[in-house]
């Protein structure tokens, strides 16, 4: 059979839109490649971050939690006393150490005081009776909220928990 004989044949059955639906896919295509092509461009000019350098150190970008960067500054936070139980030392004769607020392993403290401050909290939620009715999103709002609460009682609460890990990581 010829090829011609069925193109004309299928053309005229269609009324000519096979074309006109050829041509309109190669000016979609065309269009298409000129856009990435100004895209590529765009990029070439303008230079691009990480997200690391986006976001601070060991934290996601978008991340809700308050946290304790940036918490202490200042000189007088460099030499610190501690707080809380690690003030309570039993010997009086042992030199009293100071704690570094404004460092990062100071910061890491607190984010772990916080977790076991997170830890108590949800000890404690678990023994307040609720209604029967499973809402997956009030659960998740709800952890979000005692994250929160437990980030500001690490901040408020003055336990020195932060301040005892501190000062047994710096020995």
């Amino acid at each position: 059979m010829n090829v011609g004989l069925v193109s004309n044949t299928f053309s005229s059955i269609t009324n000519g839109q096979g074309a006109l639906s050829s041509a309109k896919s190669n000016a979609d295509s065309q269009k298409f490649a000129d856009l990435l092509q100004g895209l590529q461009k765009k990029n070439e000019v303008k230079s691009t971050l990480s997200s690391s350098q986006i976001s601070q150190e060991g934290r996601l970008n978008g991340e809700y939690i308050t946290g304790f960067n940036d918490m202490f500054s200042g000189e007088m936070n460099k030499n610190a006393k501690p707080s809380g139980a690690a003030a309570n030392q039993a010997n009086d004769h042992v030199k009293q150490k100071t704690i570094d607020k404004t460092s990062t392993l100071y910061e890491k403290s607190m984010e772990l005081e916080s977790y076991f401050v997170k830890q108590m909290l949800n000890s404690m939620r678990k023994t307040v009776m609720k209604s029967s009715e499973n809402d997956f999103a009030k659960e998740t709002y709800e952890d979000m909220l005692y994250d929160e609460y437990s980030v500001s009682m690490t901040k408020n609460g003055g336990f020195g928990l932060a301040d005892q890990i501190y000062l047994s990581l710096v020995q």
